[in-house]
């Protein structure tokens, strides 16, 4: 019989006991493992240090890619295989960055309205090596051999990245060089490839960090420390996640529908982590994502670690050292509450943090939430994604927010393209995003996308004698780059946006404007509610969280605090609040001052009879936009 917990009911240990036998006839075999060292193994550092060399004093390269993350990779390989002269430089001792060094090891992938893998080209090249989980030492090895097979790449190790120089130029300064030590790299061309765009913020690159430029300054999305597990009854874990995902299908108060599970992935026990209390109180333990090792070791992606700051060594550092210092802790609770998990082991931690969020460049275009969610097209086209909108937690109270889910939309060429510097590229989830649309676009398949599409047009502008600049701006030119990278495999179709049901609604715009600024949500079913009644909770979280984004944005306006009690508020009501937030002068028909001010139409007005009742989401929505527009333009 499987224990499970003292919580648990004997009959889920029973269907579990039923279950773990028929896995063992199938020969699903549970998990073991032996304790490994934090570092990617031995096999694949010795195989990743087999394909590097170190620089001499002066080095000249058509193409140097800055960063071995797998985004990285791509525009290396992509340049090489472009017959340019190519040097990828990474500081740690092996490739792969956040996939072999931060062990997040299994990918988010993108589909499109049909079903296609929309990140195809070399991301389908690793993909098809690696599998949906990996090993981190094959991973690491992978890696290695792929980028030693090109005769036109030099891979550098262990190598710093040193200091950029730059020189004036007509509509930039133009990046020539890596100053770095006692050696000296010039390039025609160079690709920043840094999980936090190091290269191009240390060449002058402007930039927002984390979510100041919707109003939410100084807050990044948590890091998460990886950890590693043996002893796991995977057998158990796979099919008490797929349980609980067929419970809530057959019963919505039933079950996890989040859940599930395949031969090497699981994902689920949100409502048992939901009860973890953690001894840091700025960390918290959410439900994992788990990927099984070959050796049945499990990597566990679970760990929330607030109060970072990821351009701060001092920082990350200690982000490590609480993480190590919570995850006693968290192994007992498992070992407690987790079904599968009762005789699970630490076998060790990552090196590296996961980082979400950092820096965002500014870019000649930058992609906004707007794009991603009406499923847009562009005509520079580069990369395709079609992944939620995920926002994980920036503080410990927060539980983090799914914005809404994607069919299709365009990563433009433009986005690569940083403004006030020459030469460079930035690619991966510092590119040219707002924070909200970096939700998406920030996962690792769609970066890996972009980096082929950069080591491509590194090739093509060396050929053409034309800035990035100025190929951004040529469609002639762009059209070649397409042409190329869907010879190379990529998938750039021209699409007709896929429409979603909102927009038809009259309220769309005031909620557009209230995506935009964090303040809606669809989930993963793009579910706005427009026509659902707003509760009085719901009217003093909009109309609190407008008034804190004006006064960010805009410190000078006039605004006046909004009480609130918990009094249920009918539309009269909640045009009260908005008259003496903006401190206009009140009326004994509050929508008449909100008129004068031209804030309320005639049309608006008349949706919201008769006044003493409550009022809709979409009416809320289309109020606090109004609110803000009004408030921004004074």
């Amino acid at each position: 019989m499987i224990q499970i917990s003292a919580r648990r009911n004997q009959s889920i240990s029973f269907f579990l006991a039923v279950m773990l036998m028929l896995t063992a006839m199938s020969g699903c075999a549970p998990g073991g493992g032996n304790a490994q060292s934090g570092q990617p193994g031995e096999e694949g550092a010795q195989a990743s240090a087999a394909g590097s060399f170190a620089l001499p004093q002066e080095s000249h390269y058509e193409v140097v890619v800055v960063g071995g993350e797998p985004e990285g990779i791509a525009a290396a390989l992509a340049s090489a295989r472009s017959g340019k002269k190519t040097l990828l430089l990474e500081k740690g001792p092996v490739l792969g960055g956040l996939w072999t060094l931060g062990w997040l090891n299994f990918f988010d992938m993108n589909q499109g309205p049909e079903g296609e893998l929309l990140t195809q080209g070399i991301f389908k090249e690793f993909y098809d090596a690696l599998g949906d989980a990996f090993d981190v030492d094959e991973a690491a090895a992978y890696f290695a051999e792929v980028t030693s097979r090109e005769p036109m790449l030099d891979v550098a190790l262990n190598t710093d990245y040193g200091n950029p120089v730059l020189q004036p130029g007509t509509a930039a300064k133009v990046l020539t060089c890596l100053e770095m030590g006692s050696s000296i790299v010039y390039g025609e061309r160079f690709i920043d490839a840094t999980a936090d765009g190091d290269l191009s913020a240390a060449s002058g690159v402007p930039f927002t960090l984390g979510g100041e430029d919707y109003g939410r300054a100084g807050q990044n999305m948590a890091v998460t420390l990886v950890f590693k597990v043996k002893d796991v009854r995977w057998s158990t874990v796979f099919f008490y996640n797929n349980w609980q995902r067929l419970l809530s299908k057959l019963n919505s108060g039933w079950g996890d529908a989040q859940a599930g599970a395949k031969k090497k992935l699981a994902w689920g026990y949100g409502q048992e982590a939901l009860s973890y209390v953690p001894h840091d109180s700025m960390t918290r333990f959410r439900g994992p994502n788990l990927a099984r090792q070959e050796n049945g070791d499990i990597l566990i992606n679970a760990l929330l670690i607030f109060a970072v700051d990821p351009l701060d060594p001092a920082s990350v550092a200690g982000g490590i050292r609480r993480g190590q210092e919570e995850l006693p802790y968290i192994l007992e609770f498992m070992r407690e509450n987790f079904a599968g998990f009762e005789n699970a082991a630490l076998v060790a931690a990552a090196s590296r943090l996961y980082v979400r969020e950092s820096r965002h460049i500014r870019g000649e275009y930058r992609l906004t939430i707007t794009d991603v969610l009406e499923n847009r097209d562009h005509w520079d086209r580069i990369a395709q994604g079609s992944y939620p909108v995920d926002l994980q937690s920036s503080q410990p109270e927060d539980l983090g927010d799914v914005i809404g889910k994607p069919e299709i939309y365009s990563i433009p060429f433009r986005c690569l393209v940083p403004l006030e510097v020459d030469n460079l590229l930035t690619v991966g989830r510092s590119a040219s995003y707002d924070s909200l649309a970096h939700g998406s676009a920030r996962v690792v398949p769609v970066g890996v996308a972009a980096g082929e599409a950069a080591g491509v047009a590194a090739g093509l502008s060396i050929d053409r004698q034309m800035s990035f600049r100025q190929l951004s701006s040529s469609s002639l030119v762009i059209g070649e780059l397409q042409q190329e990278l869907i010879r190379r495999g990529a998938h750039l179709e021209e699409f007709e946006s896929p429409r979603i049901a909102d927009m038809d609604h009259w309220a769309y715009d005031g909620l557009a404007v209230m995506r935009e600024l964090g303040l809606a949500s669809g989930g993963y079913t793009n579910q706005y509610n427009l026509e659902i009644t707003a509760e009085y909770w719901d009217i003093q979280r909009i109309l609190t969280r407008v008034e804190a984004r004006i006064r960010q944005l805009q410190p000078e306006a006039a605004l006046d605090t909004v009480r609130f009690d918990n009094t249920p508020l009918t539309r009269r009501d909640m045009l009260n609040k908005a008259v003496r937030m903006l401190q206009l002068e009140e009326d004994a028909d509050p929508a008449d001052p909100l008129r004068r001010a031209g804030i309320l139409t005639e049309e608006v007005i008349q949706r919201m009879e008769p006044m003493d009742q409550k009022p809709t989401f979409g009416e809320l929505y289309w109020l606090g936009a109004r609110l803000f527009a009004h408030s921004m333009s004074q």
